[in-house]
């Protein structure tokens, strides 16, 4: 079964938040390298702070594992030259199994 992971970073200011948006261009092409797939980055309209993004695990792979050897990766370090870490405020994230339903009988 697949995993998906509900990921939200708060930043410090919207500035901040706008510019790691724009780091997760970078971002979805580096997770492909370790079987993570992007489904969305999104902006939340009422806290400007944030950037929130959703992405799916390989089958049967532990999402902490696969995520820890990406963040220690050449590929994320990357991805993240220059930007100053001190502006995230918080991570939050959320595992999420999806749902499997049978018709009503």
């Amino acid at each position: 079964m697949t995993i998906y992971e509900l990921r939200t970073y708060t930043l410090k200011s919207a500035k901040a938040a706008e510019t790691y948006r724009a780091i997760w261009i970078k971002h979805i092409e580096s997770l492909k390298a370790f079987g993570i797939t992007t489904h969305g980055v999104f902006s939340v309209p009422s806290d400007p702070t944030k950037v929130v993004a959703l992405v799916a695990y390989p089958e049967e792979s532990d999402p902490v594992q696969v995520g820890g050897h990406y963040m220690a990766s050449d590929l994320f370090k990357a991805d993240m030259a220059g930007f100053d870490f001190s502006t995230f405020a918080s991570v939050e994230t959320t595992l999420l199994a999806p749902e499997t339903f049978s018709p009503l009988q």
